[in-house]
């Protein structure tokens, strides 16, 4: 058996193994660029409608006329027959002496995925511009530590890094305000500028 027929015979446990992996949404086609003709010489996970024999694509034709085209050619839009989108990912396989004789090629069906993406993005759509303003925090642990991390600001400093005196006046700024009512306020408050629950009930005093 000839080297090149060895590379070949190894390609196409390669197509099968990434066929599997990828299995059904990814067509994997071996590519003996020596023939262009009849350049395939594997197709696994058919997707495209071709055929063992059928001839090289305007790729391979491309690699055979220049030694110097790119190797790997990956994530490059492509439409099967039908008109369906896919994305495709063509590797070059060079012999000894450095000339294209195969080409390993994928290509994914990304109708399934345009589908799931279309799903998602309904579902993710909000349609609430006639609702009230609504929070499903009901201890608007959110609106607390934005009123933390905007007093820290104005005094050009973090909310852990806040002095003793300082962070007093914020804890009464929020009991003033109304947040130490707000169910466990005092652990988020805590939390987020770094002391104990007992700590924040002395300063709010």
């Amino acid at each position: 058996m000839s080297n090149q027929q060895h590379l070949m015979d190894q390609l196409q446990q390669v197509a099968q193994g990434l066929a599997a992996t990828f299995a059904p949404f990814c067509e994997v086609v071996v590519h003996d660029l020596r023939d262009p003709e009849h350049a395939i010489v594997a197709i696994e996970n058919n997707l495209s409608g071709r055929s063992v024999g059928d001839p090289a694509t305007e790729l391979g034709l491309a690699r055979l006329a220049d030694d110097a085209y790119p190797q790997v050619v990956a994530n490059y839009p492509n439409r099967f027959a039908d008109g369906r989108r896919a994305k495709s990912t063509s590797v070059g396989i060079k012999d000894e002496d450095g000339r294209y004789a195969a080409a390993l090629c994928l290509n994914v069906d990304m109708t399934v995925f345009d589908g799931i993406g279309k799903v998602l993005e309904q579902f993710g759509r909000h349609d609430g511009a006639e609702a009230p303003g609504e929070s499903l925090d009901p201890a608007n642990a959110e609106g607390i530590r934005a009123r933390i991390d905007a007093f820290a600001a104005r005094h050009a400093t973090t909310p852990r890094a806040l002095r003793t005196e300082q962070r007093r006046t914020l804890v009464r700024q929020l009991k003033t305000q109304g947040f130490m009512e707000v169910r466990r306020s005092a652990e988020t408050i805590a939390d987020h500028l770094g002391v104990s629950r007992a700590t924040v009930y002395a300063d709010a005093k």
